[in-house]
């Protein structure tokens, strides 16, 4: 792709969030959105393959249903209570369809379906994209409105987290796996937002930062499918010792980072009387750590049989940027002694 295309794009991605962020008016927080969705689609389909071009599609029109349903529901809100403010949401009706709409946006069970599909049409770099940046302004919005409705919340939160596990358990597909880590993470998010919304924050950036550093693995090994991990040792033995770790992390095995937010998020359940909830969410979080497992497992517990040839990949120099790799896999794995630390600066 040109440069100069590529920046503007990368540009109008970074605007379209940024106008959600900043916005106080339904009809911009719905154009930031758009734009968002605009702009990431040439990216998308880049690589001229049916696969891209099939998951662009799908994205488009699960992003275009999400985004008319958005402006339905605020054009109904202003009708029923005659002003456009985010934050100023009080009926039932417009609430509930936005919370839906924003729900279908980032991919929450049962509106998931699209993300596994569409992530796995994508090269590794878009789908980090579309697994991180992509859910920042549908989550801005989601912390804006504090849905009325507690038990959707709980439902949609409940529901994605033992639909991410469930569903990650048959896959063989790396990006499929990470789509429906994705889903799982997400209904942890959405389980605590009405309760501790800075708990929710903090849950969402642990999980872009281990995100950030699982694709840049992935990435780097060139590895798209179980089977290609198992030869990631001649590679980056390194890395290949490190990854479990990673894998583990995302999982949310102490004394690792990903702990941190399961950690606080069961203890708030806990103390707003929901224990039933607590128990059902970590014991969907251990359907997850089985395929986390699996990958670790086939990652640096097996060894591909290989020829002497084939052993000296991780003499040449790589032409990848290792800085952001190695920034994110430290903080993705010795995060969690800072939890007092990160917990007062998102609890003033």
């Amino acid at each position: 792709m040109n440069p100069y295309i590529l920046a503007i794009l990368l540009f109008s991605l970074g605007l379209g969030t940024t106008i959600t962020f900043a916005s106080s008016h339904w009809l911009l927080a719905w154009m930031g959105l758009e734009m968002n969705t605009l702009a990431i689609m040439p990216l998308m389909a880049q690589h001229h393959h049916p696969r891209a071009i099939e998951a662009t599609t799908k994205y488009f029109l699960t992003q275009a249903a999400a985004a008319a349903t958005l402006l339905f529901a605020s054009v109904t809100n202003a009708w029923l209570t005659g002003q456009w403010e985010i934050q100023q949401i009080t009926h039932p009706l417009p609430s509930t369809m936005i919370t839906l709409a924003l729900a279908l946006k980032i991919g929450l069970a049962p509106l998931h379906a699209w993300l596994p599909e569409v992530l796995q049409g994508l090269d590794l770099t878009t789908g980090l994209i579309l697994s991180t940046w992509q859910k920042l302004a549908p989550f801005a919005l989601i912390l804006q409105i504090q849905p009325s409705s507690s038990t959707l919340l709980i439902i949609l939160g409940l529901t994605s987290a033992l639909v991410g596990g469930w569903g990650g358990l048959n896959q063989t597909q790396l990006r499929k796996i990470l789509a429906y880590s994705s889903i799982a993470h997400l209904g942890w998010m959405i389980l605590v937002l009405q309760f501790s919304p800075s708990l929710t924050l903090l849950t969402l950036l642990t999980y872009f930062v281990m995100t950030f550093s699982t694709f840049l693995v992935f990435k780097l090994n060139k590895a798209t499918n179980i089977n290609t991990l198992a030869t990631s040792w001649t590679k980056a033995p390194t890395l290949t010792a490190l990854t479990p770790l990673i894998l583990l992390s995302l999982g949310g095995l102490p004394p690792l980072t990903g702990f941190m937010p399961k950690w606080l998020i069961l203890q708030e359940l806990t103390k707003q009387g929901l224990a039933p909830t607590a128990t059902l969410a970590a014991l969907s979080a251990l359907l997850s750590l089985y395929f986390y497992l699996r990958l670790s497992y086939a990652m640096s517990l097996t060894i591909s049989p290989n020829n002497l040839t084939g052993t000296t990949p991780w003499r040449f120099s790589s032409t990848q940027l290792t800085y952001p790799l190695a920034t994110s896999t430290a903080m993705t794995i010795c995060l969690l002694p800072l939890t007092p630390a990160i917990s007062a600066l998102l609890n003033p």
